[in-house]
């Protein structure tokens, strides 16, 4: 998925304020970490870190968010792997997240221009110490989404955590639906529909909303999304770019013009480049008090309008421009701050 540079990218202040500001509470990822194995294009196989929520918040913590994800690793040399890619990326595992198992993989096989057919060797649940760490924080923003969401037992856990955890914290959810894995679009409707409605911005991809409402447009699931809940909906589509809507109106992001190695991991990208500026711009986060209260009035005060606030159209531009940077080298390796304002 590719997006637009038509504002000024990410800012090169830190994170949260000066220097006298207190640090930031963390942002919580919730859902699976696997390895990609990408074969395909004429070229031997290659194996990557990935999953989807786990490449959202590895895009979080090289965009300069403290960031934890709640997670289940295996304690095998691909979980070893997995865990110091994501800790070099400031990415903190939540306590219980490794367990005596095998790592889960995901094999991608490449096409000729570079996207990904995936399939799957996958168990997803969260260790009761997991669960517990879930209370601890409070967190300023919750992203969840993909198998983590639908695959049980873990996505009955994941949905209570979100519950919960909204009164504090702002969600943000990507369904990057995975049909191999799931029960058919009708029974997987339902489960969609409440975490949308749980969340305060929804991203997804035009294949999600295809599978999921075969008869209906893109237009008509997006716009139905962003009145259930949502303040914001955001849908990619591939190389044509992204379509978001409010309330009240919608608005494209056209595509950036770079060469494209291989799409894996981009949607995440774009993901993580979305709630890195909304957090920044204070549309997002929460933590002790009113403070995800606050947060989602702005939201939803930016989003009461026709036409979309420019804070909330650069927002998007440098979402879609960490997603290009994304296409622009193999696997889900999204840049980091300082590659995102070269």
């Amino acid at each position: 998925m590719h997006g637009s540079t038509g504002t000024e990218p990410a800012s090169k202040a830190p994170v949260g304020g000066g220097d006298t500001a207190a640090p930031p509470p963390p942002a919580l990822v919730i859902g699976e970490a696997l390895v990609d194995v990408l074969s395909g294009s004429g070229g031997p196989c290659r194996s990557h870190p990935g999953g989807s929520p786990a490449n959202v918040a590895l895009g979080l913590g090289r965009l300069g968010h403290p960031v934890r994800l709640a997670t289940r690793v295996g304690s095998d040399h691909l979980g070893w792997s997995l865990r110091g890619h994501l800790e070099r990326s400031g990415v903190e595992l939540s306590p219980g997240s490794v367990v005596d198992a095998p790592t889960s993989t995901a094999t991608a096989v490449l096409d000729a221009m570079g996207a990904a057919d995936y399939t799957f060797d996958i168990t997803w649940a969260l260790s009761a110490t997991v669960e517990g760490s879930l209370r601890d924080g409070p967190p300023a923003h919750v992203h969840t989404g993909s198998i983590a969401t639908a695959l049980s037992p873990g996505a009955d856990q994941v949905r209570h955590a979100v519950r919960a955890l909204r009164a504090s914290a702002t969600v943000s959810y990507d369904p990057n639906l995975r049909p191999l894995l799931l029960r058919s679009a009708d029974r997987e409707r339902e489960r969609v529909a409440e975490l949308v409605a749980l969340s305060d911005v929804v991203k997804a991809s035009e294949d999600d909303l295809g599978w999921l409402h075969p008869g209906d447009s893109i237009d008509v699931t997006a716009a139905r999304w962003a009145r259930s809940g949502p303040a914001l909906v955001v849908v990619t589509q591939g190389a044509a770019g992204a379509r978001a809507w409010w309330r009240h109106g919608h608005r494209d992001v056209p595509p950036v013009p770079l060469e494209v190695t291989d799409t894996v991991g981009a949607g995440d990208a774009f993901m993580a480049g979305l709630v890195s500026r909304l957090l920044q711009a204070g549309l997002l986060g929460g933590g002790p008090g009113d403070e995800a209260a606050k947060a989602r009035a702005a939201l939803c005060a930016a989003t009461d309008t026709d036409r979309l606030p420019a804070v909330l159209g650069d927002a998007l531009t440098v979402a879609a421009r960490v997603a290009a940077l994304t296409c622009a080298r193999q696997g889900a390796d999204p840049p980091t701050a300082a590659e995102l304002v070269v």
